[in-house]
């Protein structure tokens, strides 16, 4: 590939990312952000989802040549393929296919020629319907709701007001994950038998208490709530909350996880660290 054009080179303070794919695109989308958020130049996302046509490829070709930038691919048809690579390479548009590289691994270390498949990875098998029950358990265990059920969580998630419990048990869910999540409010016991639970981990999520009183004032702005310097709010009040969810977790042997810095994902990878270690140790006992 020869040398970018003037063009196709970022501005002081942009670039254009575009993301070709015949499938829904999540796989380019996750590796594009994660390396575009090395550097501070911000991309502009153009992003084509299900291109399968070459007159669908006329349309992301057109796109690129007015807006020359990255290009990132995820396509499975040799032609489509070929095509937007030797446009890219005879405009001098950086382009790269994101699996090439991991399939060549694969097909060194398995042998044999791949059978590509648009969409492989999203096929209605028995992960798919696992993660659609596991999104179903969380919506009607989300908030302390059902707290009859929670036997049936993988993991159940306990933390004050505006500490990322729902959101939280979403991204587990869609990972296929059983998630309920319970809050904990002052002057409110905790749901009882919730320490006699065996099989789910009990994870305690925890933020500073000026992140909480953030959120919380924001949440208000939102509703178009009046603002009102109320235990809600209150920094005392929140320290207070926080300190009382530290002691209860301390207590029964829960671990915590102090989300003030930490993504969704991030606390969600830290979760999922633990359920592994949790379900190690259960199976050891069942087999002792």
């Amino acid at each position: 590939m020869t040398g970018v054009t003037d063009a196709a080179r970022p501005s002081e303070s942009y670039y254009h990312l575009h993301l070709v794919s015949d499938s829904t695109g999540e796989t380019l989308i996750s590796v594009g952000r994660a390396a575009a958020a090395q550097y501070n130049v911000k991309p502009i996302e153009h992003i084509y989802p299900l291109v399968r046509t070459h007159k669908q490829l006329d349309k992301v070709i057109q796109a690129i040549d007015e807006y020359p930038g990255i290009v990132l691919y995820t396509l499975t048809e040799p032609e489509l393929r070929n095509r937007l690579k030797t446009y890219c390479q005879e405009n001098g548009v950086p382009v790269l296919s994101v699996l090439a590289p991991v399939v060549r691994l694969f097909q060194a270390y398995l042998g044999g020629v791949p059978e590509p498949r648009v969409g492989g990875q999203h096929q209605l098998d028995g992960d798919y319907f696992r993660r659609i029950d596991a999104m179903n358990f969380t919506v009607m265990h989300d908030d302390g709701q059902h707290v009859d059920g929670l036997e049936g969580a993988d993991v159940v998630l306990l933390g004050i007001s505006r500490s990322s419990k729902t959101p939280t048990s979403i991204y587990l869910a869609n990972r296929g994950i059983k998630t309920a999540n319970i809050p904990l409010v002052p002057g409110l016991p905790v749901p009882s038998g919730l320490s006699e639970l065996k099989r789910p981990l009990i994870v305690g999520l925890l933020a500073s208490a000026e992140r909480v009183v953030e959120i919380r004032r924001n949440r208000l702005l939102g509703l178009n709530a009046a603002q009102s310097v109320d235990a809600y709010t209150d920094r005392q009040s929140v320290a207070e909350e926080i300190a009382f969810s530290r002691r209860l977790c301390a207590k029964n042997g829960w671990p915590m996880i102090d989300v003030t810095r930490r993504s969704i994902e991030e606390t969600a990878a830290a979760i999922i660290g633990l359920l592994q270690e949790h379900r190690r140790k259960l199976s050891e006992s069942s087999g002792a």
